[in-house]
């Protein structure tokens, strides 16, 4: 699924959803050219899309394969609005189904229950995200939209909850002080965000979730959790007009409010830049990147195939060969672009024996700086086409991963055509274009390096 996931992540940032397992759904189907020679399982994706009364975009997409229906609510509001409140929008995410001014959490939770709905929240870097699935039948979707949007709209954010709450928060941050993966990636956007809102983690800090109150949580919720701030993506079993009906309902229950300023541009690294930290652990984790583009970049087509040869591609990649298959130094090692609204970061990740460590960081920046150098060829290319849409197909195979899409979309204020012209911008994609877009966007002399071990304590260039 690995791939599958990688495609429907291409409009998301790395840190928002990611998972790793093999694809298998299309059995013997070796490249694209054999999916294009037979019966290729796309679904019709017909979107349809509005804006309702006071302000929400919305998209929407008719499926009728299952009797369920999908709702999204983002909201541009995620941790880069924290402000010096590190942990702020988490909080409130942990914190909307714990009672509103007319519910009881246990009563939202029987709610649910009662109809087989699921309900979440999740506050990432760029965005806030609720989610509803429901069945489509009458006997069920108007409550879970009646509740789901009580949560949203009218959160009474209780002290005791709160506490609790807290304590959990806290539970959590011993638990990624421990994790070596978890302060590499803490230490990673630190020193390559500096000032800039992406610098913190989103769950915040021991230190910075004790400075907040109710009060904040409910400021965050008044000020963000406006239908100008606000993406609607629905996919289901259910027309046009019930769609209008339900995110019209939706909208309404929220003030009309304003969209959320632009972030600031990101202020690059203006040289290399290695930090160390000493963690009693067998393996060193490395994470070595930059900030590279927004989302609406027109390389970003470019840099996602080169970067399916490099270091994207699973087992084919140019790392995977050089540092697992050759050397033996590691079970995994990728890179990826995560483009947001400011500029995402181009990251390349791996953890190793202390021992190896430094070979391992060598390897790296001498095959970053040939792959920059010598681009790749006509073959490495066509490879790197066949197996993004030969995979493709199954990327929306599914409502969830076609309302990921719509979210994304709407968010990002991508082309309403973007599924449908997916398989000719990649195909349009040449040689000299990934050559001259890695040129352009990576610069191995100002990236940082971020370790997290016993193998390595200062930085070689």
């Amino acid at each position: 699924m690995k791939k599958i996931l990688s495609l429907a992540m291409m409009m998301l940032s790395l840190h928002s959803y990611a998972e790793d397992a093999p694809i298998t759904a299309l059995g013997k189907l070796d490249s694209y050219q054999n999916v294009k020679n037979a019966a290729t399982p796309r679904r019709s994706i017909a979107i349809e899309h509005w804006q309702t009364t006071n302000g929400a975009k919305t998209l929407f997409v008719q499926a009728d394969e299952l009797p369920m229906v999908d709702v999204r609510v983002l909201f541009n509001a995620g941790s880069a609005r924290d402000g010096d409140k590190f942990g702020l929008a988490s909080l409130v995410s942990r914190m909307l189904d714990e009672g509103t001014t007319t519910r009881t959490t246990d009563q939202i939770s029987a709610s649910f229950e009662n109809i087989g709905a699921s309900f979440s929240a999740s506050a990432y870097r760029d965005m806030f995200v609720l989610d509803l699935r429901v069945l489509s039948q009458e006997d069920y979707l108007p409550t879970a939209v009646e509740v789901f949007t009580d949560v949203m709209a009218r959160p009474s954010f209780p002290e005791v909850a709160f506490k609790r709450i807290f304590e959990g928060a806290q539970v959590g941050q011993q638990q990624r002080q421990q994790s070596p993966s978890a302060q590499a990636s803490i230490l990673f956007y630190q020193h390559l965000y500096g000032e800039h809102p992406y610098a913190h983690p989103s769950h915040g800090t021991p230190d910075t979730l004790k400075k907040i109150t109710i009060d904040d949580l409910k400021q965050f919720h008044q000020q963000y959790f406006v239908a100008n701030n606000a993406t609607i993506a629905i996919v289901g079993n259910i027309n046009a007009t019930h769609a209008q009906q339900i995110s019209e309902q939706i909208s309404q229950a929220l003030a009309t409010g304003q969209a959320a300023p632009a972030l600031t541009k990101v202020t690059p690294l203006a040289k290399s830049l290695h930090k160390h930290l000493a963690f009693p652990s067998q393996q060193t984790h490395i994470t070595i990147g930059q900030a590279t583009l927004r989302r609406d970049n027109p390389d970003y087509e470019a840099l996602y195939v080169g970067n399916e040869i490099f270091g994207g591609g699973g087992f084919g990649s140019i790392l995977m060969k050089e540092l697992r298959e050759k050397r033996g130094l590691t079970y995994g090692v990728y890179s990826s672009f995560a483009p947001m609204q400011a500029e995402g970061p181009f990251m390349i990740s791996l953890s190793t024996r202390n021992e190896q460590a430094q070979e391992a960081l060598n390897l790296i920046r001498s095959h970053l700086k040939e792959f920059l150098k010598t681009g790749i060829t006509e073959q490495q290319l066509q490879a790197a086409k066949d197996n993004i849409l030969g995979s493709f197909p199954l990327s929306t195979s599914s409502n969830s991963s076609i309302l990921a899409y719509l979210g994304s979309m709407g968010f990002y204020n991508l082309p309403l055509d973007y599924l449908d012209s997916f398989n000719q911008r990649i195909n349009n994609v040449t040689t000299e274009q990934v050559k001259t877009a890695f040129r352009k966007h990576l610069n191995p002399d100002k990236m940082l390096t971020v370790t997290v071990g016993q193998g390595v304590t200062v930085a070689k260039k």
